[in-house]
């Protein structure tokens, strides 16, 4: 059975299990703590250098680190990647985006404002109004596009969904209010609704 290593409260990795639950494939959680630093040591660092989770450890020990890689990986072949080539490059396209402008502020803000002791968000604290502004920034593009789509790619729930929903639908954490986005919202209820859908607390 495949490994996950992972922290339960991550939105990346929490993707990864949503996933996995709805195409029906079955991990071994290997959980970590958000705090201490067992990503960073040699044993962890040897498997990925980069420090991080989620990974996935396959059974004859290959190692795959990242979650948007791990969401394709395993959604190869099954119905929550695009089947059509231009449907498969508009879930990659809105999967980069959550990366790129979306994560990094909506994620990083939640982590900050929730996850961390007062004393080391007293360091981030300026940094604060510009996870906000960019992270609003992101919705907005999201909010445009759902008011015309119900999904983000293929005209149908994919991956590119999962990708997005898993640190949008916990943002109220990182401080973000919603009410202004309400297609984000409706999708958000539309997501939630889908077959086998999991909590982020779920296991």
């Amino acid at each position: 059975m495949p490994v996950l290593h992972q922290m339960h409260v991550s939105g990346n990795c929490y993707k990864v299990r949503l996933l996995a639950r709805q195409v029906g494939v079955d991990l071994k959680l290997k959980d970590y703590p958000l705090h201490g630093g067992l990503t960073r040591t040699p044993d962890f660092l040897a498997k990925n250098p980069n420090g991080r989770v989620p990974m996935l450890e396959l059974d004859d020990g290959r190692l795959l680190p990242e979650s948007g890689a791990i969401l394709w990986y395993l959604s190869a072949g099954r119905p929550l990647q695009p089947a059509d080539e231009w449907a498969r490059a508009e879930a990659l396209s809105w999967m980069f985006f959550e990366q790129y402008s979306h994560e990094p502020y909506i994620a990083v803000a939640r982590f900050w404002l929730t996850y961390s002791a007062p004393e080391d968000l007293a360091r981030k604290r300026d940094l604060v109004p510009e996870w906000h502004k960019k992270g609003y920034a992101a919705l907005g593009v999201m909010e445009a596009h759902l008011k015309t789509n119900d999904w983000f790619a293929g005209g149908r729930y994919s991956i590119a969904d999962i990708a997005l929903y898993g640190y949008t639908h916990v943002a109220n954490e990182g401080g973000f209010d919603l009410e202004d986005y309400p297609a984000v919202r409706r999708w958000l209820g539309r997501v939630a609704s889908q077959p086998g859908h999991i909590a982020l607390q779920d296991r």
